[in-house]
């Protein structure tokens, strides 16, 4: 259960940038359609995939430093242990 617990943590941790800055963005450009009376599917995808390509550009070191430390601490012991 530990583990599980663990792994689902670092998932949420990993996730969590991506996810909000998607939101935020989202968020925006959709008040910016209801202000404007804008339309347009490109304009809700295109500015939202952008910010998640810098976002996951930025915090992929950490992304990756959580997932190595989460193998290193917690799986290998149990691999190994058995």
């Amino acid at each position: 259960m530990d583990l599980t617990r663990a792994m689902l943590w670092v998932a949420f941790v990993v996730s969590l940038p991506i996810l909000l800055v998607a939101l935020v963005v989202g968020l925006v450009i959709g008040l910016f359609q209801a202000l404007t009376s804008v339309q347009e599917m490109t304009l809700t995808f295109v500015p939202k995939l952008a910010a998640v390509a810098v976002t996951f550009w930025i915090s992929m070191g950490f992304m990756s430093e959580a997932i190595v430390s989460l193998w290193r601490d917690s799986l290998i012991p149990v691999i190994a242990g058995g």
